[in-house]
């Protein structure tokens, strides 16, 4: 299986400046903990994962202090105060982004905390013959149309669609589009602005998992879902190879063999995490009769493994490694082994945890003759 391609990269506008009275939090509804985080910083971090290369988040007047509170620790963010209708806030982001006409731009609600990489990708694809794209779900109930309580109608849902954000839209298109907005001063979305100046909207396939958080009873049923994974590897140790454990190069008399770099550390991670996800195992996505993967990086493999995680609407909550084997010693390397797995899944420093042990010279290990390494991961949505 080959790896997919890699998002372009891409601004992003996540718009944070409503009172968000609706859903009866004591402070506005993007600042209140959403399974465990504050609700606008998880689309935030799922649009960074996801390659924006820059997010602007547009706060009501006066709340810069507690959006920079609440997005601690995350690198690219810029701020914009919001303005008195959604298309204003938006015309406030975009005037923030540092101006490139050939820029994509995606532009998001902070109630929708789950953004799926496989409607981000779709979006961004949209973008190739199209001024702008959004996601739309199809309307499976009837619709009546209302006219003093009363059914004065039915409206043909088959023509209709349910909108959801992000939308993507090229840079200049929608800059342009929204300086020409002069209709009512509350646009329904971005997408109503570009095709309101001329421009052509593509419609993708978006998400349940897109749903908007809006009152009290969406925070109250928000206990996040967890899920497990363990992953176990074994490889021999031979002469002639390079030892590559955790990600890091080892200088050591013996390397590990395998088709790919061996790296036996991170493939037990990948393991663990296809585990937690139901996806599988490492040689189902890379396997090694397959030749393109002779020698390749397994660097590569724990960065597709993030990626399936992403897609199956998770985030990454700890991974815990253990590497068993008599030489060489682990510790002086672990720091540099938990900063480099922390860098390929995209995760903190301190979501990771490397550990080494021995058998006490029994078995393959003890004496020298591979290295073992078993994993757990857990993943919450």
């Amino acid at each position: 299986m080959s790896e997919p391609a890699p998002l372009p990269s891409f601004a992003a506008i996540v718009v944070a400046a409503g009172a968000g009275l609706r859903a009866g939090q004591p402070v506005p509804k993007q600042f209140a903990t959403w399974r465990g985080k504050p609700l606008v910083r998880h689309s935030v971090e799922r649009l960074l994962a996801q390659g924006a290369d820059e997010v602007v988040v547009v706060v009501p007047d006066g709340t810069f202090e507690i959006a920079r509170s609440v997005l601690h620790g995350l690198e690219n963010i810029a701020y914009a105060v919001g303005g008195a209708t959604r298309q204003s806030s938006v015309m406030h982001g975009l005037l923030t982004i540092a101006s490139d006409k050939s820029r994509h731009v995606m532009i998001h609600d902070a109630a929708r905390p789950d953004v799926p990489r496989v409607v981000t990708r779709r979006l961004l694809e949209a973008l190739a013959i199209k001024d702008g794209a959004i996601p739309v779900l199809p309307v499976v109930d009837s619709l009546a149309v209302a006219e003093n309580g009363l059914m004065a109608g039915m409206s043909d849902r088959d023509t209709l669609r349910r909108v959801q954000t992000p939308q993507a839209f090229h840079f200049e298109a929608i800059m342009r589009a929204h300086e020409a907005w002069k209709d009512e001063p509350n646009a329904g979305d971005d997408a109503q602005v570009l095709v309101a100046n001329g421009g052509k909207v593509a419609l993708v396939d978006g998400d349940e998992r897109l749903k908007k958080i809006t009152f009290a009873e969406d925070f109250e049923m928000s206990e996040p879902t967890t899920r497990t994974g363990m992953g176990f590897d074994v490889h021999r140790l031979v002469e002639g190879e390079e030892l590559w454990l955790a990600g890091i190069r080892i200088e050591h008399e013996k390397g590990l063999s395998g088709h790919s770099d061996a790296d036996v550390a991170l493939h037990a991670l990948v393991d663990a995490l296809l585990g937690a996800i139901g996806a599988g195992d490492i040689g189902d996505h890379f396997p090694p009769s397959d030749p393109q993967w002779k020698g390749a990086s397994s660097d590569r493999f724990l960065a597709h493994a993030a990626n399936l995680v992403a897609d199956a609407g998770y985030a990454i909550g700890n991974v815990d490694l253990t590497i068993i084997c008599e030489a060489p010693r682990i510790g002086p390397h672990r720091d540099a082994m938990c900063g480099r797995i922390a860098q390929l899944l995209q995760c903190e420093r301190e979501q990771v945890s490397v550990k080494a042990t021995t058998t006490e010279r029994l078995g393959l290990t003890g004496r020298g003759e591979g290295i073992a390494a078993q994993a757990i991961a857990t993943v919450t949505r």
